[in-house]
Order: structure tokens, then C-alpha cells, then sequence
């Protein structure tokens, strides 16, 4: 049984939700540097961007049965299996792959403040989940902010013939909305089921199209250990730990309340980057990074109600 998003948590519960949800973040932040050591850059490439996706999925699954086998996790109910699908067509499928595509041409910098959307696409996707009703300011902060992202895309864009938005850049854009319906379909399955079954069967339901992927996507050349160390990190904390705090944390908290804590991400993001990348931070992306950040905290500020229910009518 859900409820809306932003009643009936207790105050407890939103703190320990909150605490939660910024454990995962710290996890997450990690996963940007760490893919872009696997994938490799443009001139020095290492794993293919479908074997990092599938094969972190793969590794993930693995430990997922093992773990589910362990608990002795009873099935998904009848209809919790259509939301897992949703999860993990924007979590183990979407975001991954796309992101690993879009990293081997740009910086987990510049990667970083496009991704910087993502809290405020959370929070409106959680709020359709839950029947809310966000406010003008909320979607006001939501257009300043992807405006800024768009300008930001440009001016980065390097382009001799004009401003124009890479392809990377939208291929980040779409990770964004996928990650944004996975974590608002997993965060409300989580008020249903444990939080770390709800990414463990959402691993495992993926897994009869991750496994042949990530096969037949096996790397055949040499790669250097960092490709290694960045792959295990994205598998193991970035696709399954990570999750059990972030989903366990929407559930606790509410989705538009602890989407808040993505705020940090992009920042924690741009500091992993340099010692684990060698990349140096520069003004214009801190200034577009913060200013991101600061129209997702504004727009976490704006009123998101609940929506009423139809009137009953009259008989006669």
C-alpha cells in the first residue's frame, strides 16, 4: 500500500531516510570517475561500453541470487513484477549503458553537472508516483536549472562550427530520465518489499539479456588494471550496495524529500575525479556545477502536494 510522498513519514524515519540516502550518494559519486577508468578515453580506449553495462549487471546479478537465496526471498507479488521491470530497464539497462557510452568522449567533470539534473528529475517523477501536485516555483527551478545544463553543454560543446549540444551531452540526458524512473519505481516498491530485494530481483529478472551482452562483449585485448578496478568498483558498489541504502532511504523518507541529498553528487563527483582521473577543476565548471545545484535546492524548497481526490457526484 503506498502513500503519498511527503506525509505519514515520521520524523525518525525521514532523518534515518535522509542518512541513508546520502550513504548511496557517497556510493554513486564514485560511479562517473570509476566507469571512465574502465571505458577508457577516445585515444586510449579499454572495455566496450556494453560490456562495462552488462557485465557490471552480470556481477551484480550473481551476488543478488546469492544474497536472495540466503534470506530466502519469497517471490515478487503478481504485480510487482511490471514496476521491476520499469527499475530495471532504467537502472540495470538504461542509465549504465548510456553512461558508459557517453564517458569514453567526455570528463566525469563535465559528465557531472549534466547528471546535476538529476535530483530534480527524481522528485518529479516520484511526485507522478505518488500523486503529488509540484508548484509552479518547484517546475520554474526545474526549467532554470535544465536551461543551465543545456548552456553549459553548449559552451563545453567544442565545436568550430557553432554551439551545438554533443551527442554525449544527450546521451547523459537520457540517463538522467532513466535513472530518474528507476529510482522512483525502486523507492516505492521499497515501501512494499526490503529495499536490497527490490535491486536483487531487479538484477536477476535483467539477467537473461545482461548475461549473452556481456558474453559476447568480453574484451579481447589486453586492458590495464585500472579498467579492472573501475569495472569492479561499478559492479559491485555502483549497481548492488549502493542501492540498498539509496532505495531503503526513498522508502523511509519519501522520494521527493531524500532526492534531495543528490544535491552532493556532482560535487563528490568532481572531487573523486581528481585523484582517480588526474582532471583538474576549472571556474566555469564549478560555477555551472554550483548554480545546478543551487536551482535542485531552491526547487526542493517549493511545495509538492498531494492531489485531490475526485469529488463524489450526487445520485440523481
Amino acid at each position: 500500500m503506498t502513500h503519498p510522498d511527503n506525509t505519514r513519514h515520521p520524523q525518525a524515519d525521514i532523518t534515518r531516510g535522509l542518512w541513508l540516502g546520502l550513504l548511496g550518494i557517497v556510493i554513486f559519486a564514485a560511479t562517473l570517475p570509476m566507469t571512465r577508468l574502465a571505458v577508457g578515453s577516445h585515444d586510449a580506449p579499454q572495455m566496450s561500453s556494453v560490456f562495462i553495462s552488462m557485465g557490471r549487471a552480470v556481477v551484480a546479478a550473481a551476488l543478488s541470487a546469492l544474497l536472495l537465496f540466503a534470506t530466502r526471498a519469497p517471490l515478487p507479488r503478481r504485480q510487482d513484477w511490471r514496476p521491476l521491470a520499469i527499475t530495471a530497464a532504467g537502472v540495470v539497462l538504461g542509465f549504465p549503458l548510456l553512461t558508459s557510452l557517453a564517458m569514453r568522449h567526455v570528463e566525469a567533470m563535465h559528465a557531472s553537472v549534466i547528471i546535476g539534473m538529476l535530483p530534480l528529475a527524481t522528485a518529479a517523477v516520484g511526485a507522478l508516483l505518488h500523486r503529488q501536485r509540484p508548484s509552479n516555483g518547484f517546475w520554474l527551478c526545474a526549467s532554470v536549472g535544465s536551461a543551465l545544463v543545456m548552456a553549459f553543454a553548449l559552451l563545453r560543446s567544442g565545436s568550430t562550427d557553432g554551439l551545438r549540444i554533443q551527442p554525449a551531452d544527450l546521451l547523459l540526458l537520457a540517463a538522467v530520465l532513466c535513472a530518474a524512473v528507476g529510482y522512483g519505481y525502486g523507492g516505492r516498491l521499497s515501501q512494499q518489499m526490503r529495499a536490497d530485494h527490490v535491486i536483487c530481483w531487479a538484477l536477476v529478472m535483467a539477467l537473461p539479456l545482461t548475461l549473452p551482452l556481456s558474453i559476447t562483449s568480453w574484451p579481447v585485448a589486453p586492458l590495464k588494471a585500472s579498467a579492472w578496478w573501475g569495472f569492479s568498483y561499478v559492479a559491485v558498489f555502483s549497481m548492488w550496495l549502493g542501492f540498498f541504502a539509496w532505495y531503503r532511504g526513498l522508502a523511509l523518507g519519501g522520494t521527493v524529500r531524500v532526492s534531495q541529498v543528490q544535491l552532493v553528487q556532482p560535487f563528490l563527483s568532481m572531487l573523486f575525479a581528481v585523484p582517480l582521473l588526474g582532471e583538474r577543476l576549472d571556474a566555469v565548471t564549478v560555477g555551472f556545477g554550483l548554480a545546478v545545484m543551487a536551482t535542485v535546492f531552491i526547487g526542493k524548497k517549493m511545495p509538492v502536494n498531494a492531489m485531490p481526490s475526485k469529488p463524489l457526484t450526487a445520485k440523481g
